[in-house]
């Protein structure tokens, strides 16, 4: 009996050699694994013209005098209508929160968007539109066939690194050097 693999919690980190470029360097926190398929948010992608404070305006959501002005990610090529909001587990929704473990939870409820914009809601937070998502063994299969590094999702990388040094920051995090990798794969 092979043991299961649940990377639920843990950071995926793109090897150089990812042939999807909406992937390419690209750092995943993985909210959910199972037997049924995978689901993660790309952490290190905000989107160039969206800020929260516009995400809000649009959602017809009235921003109070504390609401943050935080940058909207990229959080995959999968509903990217749908947003998500990874955060410390400090807050709970009103409505559904998913408990990833004891540092991260992710809500994809309107009321913490809600919250947000009245200053309250999440100390740390991460909002993100669409996700990455896996079929039934795909994520095994692109790991085996070495698309991705596996890394603990440390909360000082994931709220507190700027986006443009997580992916290093995170492989920094298994000693390894981004100058040492090579985008081919090899087999010995």
């Amino acid at each position: 009996m092979t043991q299961e693999m649940d990377l639920t919690g843990k950071l995926l980190i793109a090897m150089p050699g990812m042939g999807d470029p909406r992937f390419g360097h690209s750092v995943v926190f993985m909210c959910a694994h199972s037997n049924e398929g995978a689901m993660g948010l790309i952490i290190n992608k905000p989107t160039e013209d969206l800020r929260l404070k516009d995400l809000l305006g649009q959602l017809s959501i009235t921003q109070g005098d504390g609401a943050r002005d935080l940058p909207v990610y990229f959080g995959g090529p999968v509903e990217h209508g749908r947003g998500f909001v990874l955060h410390e587990t400090g807050y709970q929704s009103a409505i559904s929160t998913l408990e990833v473990n004891d540092a991260f939870s992710m809500t994809a409820t309107m009321d913490i968007l809600e919250d947000m914009a009245r200053g309250e809601g999440p100390g740390q937070a991460l909002v993100a539109l669409g996700y990455a998502g896996w079929g039934p063994g795909q994520l095994e299969g692109e790991i085996a066939q070495n698309g991705w590094l596996i890394c603990e999702a440390a909360h000082d990388l994931v709220f507190g690194t700027p986006d443009m040094g997580k992916w290093e920051a995170a492989l920094t995090s298994l000693g390894i050097s981004p100058l040492t990798l090579s985008a081919e794969a090899g087999r010995a």
